[in-house]
């Protein structure tokens, strides 16, 4: 009885448990600015000049077709740094390494988060991923495949810092504030791509090139320096916490086992239909975003007939919308929570179901509006808006399934997600170049399927109660 007064009188914005969010907020832009760095720098880094019969009529890396095929011409990105020939091929196995790097340790990553600590795993990956993005411009002068290789552990060490988040949210953040915490978090990747978008292409005509990695490699190394003096795994040993939020945080988990795990339940999780929901939501959900991520210039130059700097901010628009949908959806999700006005797993459904269904329609209408420009502007721009109201469904719903092994299951997850966006890709590819109208169009149609497949198999098997096997098992001695 004496729980929820002192509840709603911790401080909420005030408090360290926000400030945990807001740094995360800072890694997630700057991880998500050194995996996009590399598409906007290879505008400058890559003379078309020098190889046209190599860039026409391609549409295997749409971001580089859609800028190499402007009209600006070299001249705007000569600073002095060095231009290499590299085929669409080379740019598309240098594009794809950094995803195979973060496939390669999502699953391990999670569970040694999970023993080692998070603050650890993420600071270290955070890290790596700087030095390597500060080492980008002297690797390429050495050759492709020493870039390659660099990519790929770029993308491993990327992993290691998504993953590792869920670990530190199982231990920090209230059930009743989750949604709120994960969505101030993840919404920092949505707005690192609207500024990257943004600003990439003036760094490299006014500096060089060089200095997109040089500038978003030296912000990672600033949130290292950040992360390791004020991040903890747990609120029991940071130094500056109030007790006041320690008993509120302690508290409101005491239900949830903290206790670590000696072994990973594989054959019952792999039994675990709530969580095949998750993972099918986890498929649905990247295929189409990896498509408006990946082929959204492309679609704009194309379809609208812009010119690239146009193409530039006009792209960059659905990724602030989406930032902003993320901490909305959260904040409104924990307010119909922490009012009782509805259950968790009504809250994970419904959430999920707006993040699956709206972009969807969305998809579907955008073939038959294409004639009009802002119609159409205003498709792509509610697509990836209303796409992340997920975040505050099936996206954290593995801290409420089971919180013990929350870091290992969202890498699972994440790999789901992964191995959607690469097929989606790659149909993309192959659609669009057999023919553009109806290839474009059986995208969007491909794509609401999965979506609606996912969405109803979730809807189906969700659930929000914490499985038996990752409930704690306590032994009675006699």
């Amino acid at each position: 009885m004496d729980e929820k007064p002192s509840t709603r009188k911790v401080p909420e914005f005030c408090s360290l448990r926000y400030g945990l969010a807001l740094i995360m907020h800072f890694s997630n832009f700057t991880v998500i600015t050194q995996r996009v760095s590399l598409s906007i720098a290879i505008i400058a880094m890559v003379n078309s000049t020098q190889q046209p019969g190599l860039f026409n009529a391609t549409t295997e890396r749409p971001l580089a077709f859609t800028l190499n095929h402007s009209n600006r011409s070299t001249k705007e990105f000569n600073s002095g740094a060095s231009v290499y020939e590299w085929s669409p091929e080379t740019q598309g196995v240098i594009f794809s390494s950094i995803s195979y790097g973060i496939i390669l340790t999502l699953i391990p990553s999670g569970y040694l988060a999970g023993i080692f600590g998070a603050k650890q795993m993420l600071g270290a990956g955070l890290l790596i991923s700087s030095l390597l993005t500060l080492f980008t411009p002297l690797a390429a002068d050495f050759g492709v495949i020493l870039v390659i290789v660099i990519r790929t552990v770029q993308g491993m060490a990327q992993g290691m810092a998504w993953t590792g988040q869920f670990t530190i949210w199982a231990k920090w953040a209230p059930p009743l504030e989750r949604s709120k915490l994960t969505s101030i978090a993840g919404s920092g990747a949505a707005f690192g791509s609207f500024i990257i978008l943004c600003v990439g292409g003036l760094i490299s005509q006014t500096l060089g090139w060089p200095f997109i990695f040089y500038i978003f490699g030296s912000t990672g190394c600033v949130c290292c320096l950040l992360w390791f003096m004020v991040i903890y795994d747990d609120p029991m040993h940071h130094p500056c916490i109030s007790v006041r939020e320690k008993d509120h945080i302690v508290s409101s988990l005491a239900q949830q086992s903290n206790s670590p795990r000696r072994c990973v339940p594989i054959k019952a999780m792999v039994r675990c239909l709530p969580l095949w929901a998750i993972f099918t939501g986890f498929f649905s959900h990247f295929w189409l975003c990896t498509i408006i991520i990946t082929y959204l210039p492309t679609y704009i130059s194309s379809v609208l007939h812009v010119n690239v700097r146009d193409s530039g901010v006009l792209s960059s628009l659905p990724f602030i919308a989406a930032s902003s949908c993320t901490i909305l959806g959260g904040q409104l999700a924990d307010f119909l929570l922490s009012r009782n006005l509805l259950r968790l797993i009504t809250v994970r459904k419904l959430f999920s179901s707006l993040g699956l269904l709206l972009p969807s329609l969305c998809a579907v209408a955008l073939p038959f509006v294409a004639s009009s420009y802002t119609i159409t502007i205003i498709l792509l721009i509610l697509i990836p808006g209303t796409s992340n109201l997920c975040d505050s469904g099936f996206i954290i719903n593995t801290l409420d399934v089971a919180p013990r092994y929350a870091s290992f299951l969202m890498g699972i997850s994440r790999g789901f997600g992964l191995i959607a966006g690469i097929i989606s890709s790659t149909t993309t590819g192959f659609l669009i170049s057999q023919d553009s109208v109806s290839g474009w169009r059986n995208v969007f149609f491909l794509a609401a399927a999965v979506n609606m497949f996912g969405l109803v198999f979730y809807l189906t098997f969700g659930q929000a109660e914490i499985q038996p096997w990752a409930k704690e098992r306590t032994l009675t001695r006699l």
